[in-house]
């Protein structure tokens, strides 16, 4: 899912382009796509564009006459900008949005089509979809801490709720308590004052690196974005070294979503399991990296000759 840096990067390309131009009109490929019925989409055509700008992990498209389109691109959505009237692609298009210097596709290449685009009329409708999440970076340490103790939850829900934290997802946080060197698994509520501390600089850090990051290697509309980047630390390399210590990468799968992390960085060197495997394996789990890599010799050791014994 684009997350802050990716989503800032958006706005900040799309601006340029179509601040100031009438978006002529939408066309949709998909009528799942479209979220609301009031005002009519229809409404939007002939608007000039007075800004675009970010709320949470939304685009938001300020229209004239206190008009906004927000598209939330979800897991798999994407933009594209291309020539003026450009057509919609067959099978992953989703809508075009036609101005006379160009035409911005979205497309989702997933099967399941959580895209969505709505028009709202005023600023009160925006800010009701806006879940109030903190900007952390225009955020205090001392607010930071104080959303953090709202509830307690695991530092990597607390980071990826939006009730929460505004604009960071499974990726980032991934990348945020690798720095900050904490358990994903960690209470918010447990956190001593230097483990606030260090969370809120990591956070901070994180997300701005990134965004530069992104702004030096993109030099035109962003086309590439994906939450798998190969300079990231820990998020999508498991089994790879640990860009600090060495140690392999290790994961955790649950629902939908993974929390990557290094064990001798971040917990200490125990190794975290999911509910469903910590029953399944009951007392066989390891609970070490040592543990783990002395079970692998030991596979390695019995297999037969030319076997390759799984992880």
């Amino acid at each position: 899912m684009p997350e802050l840096p990716d989503v800032e990067l958006y706005v900040e390309r799309l601006a340029p382009l179509v601040v100031g131009e009438s978006l002529l009109g939408v066309r949709l490929a998909s009528p799942f796509l479209l979220r609301s019925v009031e005002p009519p989409l229809a409404a939007a055509a002939g608007r000039r564009v007075a800004g675009v700008s970010r709320l949470g992990k939304r685009i938001v498209l300020g229209l004239a006459g206190d008009l906004f389109l927000v598209l939330h691109l979800m897991v798999a959505g994407r933009l594209r900008w291309r020539p003026a009237g450009a057509a919609i692609p067959g099978r992953n298009g989703l809508a075009a949005f036609d101005f006379a210097g160009g035409t911005l596709l979205l497309t989702e290449a997933s099967s399941k089509k959580r895209a969505s685009l709505q028009l709202v009329q005023g600023g009160a409708a925006l800010a009701a979809l806006d879940p109030g999440g903190l900007e952390v970076l225009d955020a205090s340490l001392e607010s930071f801490r104080a959303a953090l103790l709202r509830e307690s939850h695991t530092l990597k829900r607390s980071l990826t709720d939006p009730a929460i934290f505004s604009g960071i997802g499974n990726a980032y946080s991934d990348e945020i308590l690798h720095r900050a060197r904490l358990s994903p698994f960690k209470r918010s509520t447990d956190l001593d004052a230097e483990e606030s501390r260090r969370l809120f600089q990591a956070t901070r850090d994180t997300l701005t690196e990134w965004l530069e990051r992104l702004r030096r290697d993109t030099p035109g509309f962003p086309e590439k974005v994906t939450a798998f980047r190969p300079e990231m630390a820990v998020h999508g390399r498991f089994g790879m070294p640990c860009p600090r210590c060495g140690a392999p990468v290790q994961r955790i799968v649950y629902a939908e979503n993974e929390a990557n992390y290094c064990a001798a960085c971040q917990t200490g060197g125990r190794l975290l399991a999911d509910r469903a495997l910590s029953r399944l394996l009951k007392a066989d789990w390891p609970r070490t990296v040592a543990e783990l890599e002395e079970r692998r010799r030991e596979r390695r050791a019995a297999a037969p000759p030319g076997e390759v014994p799984s992880a």
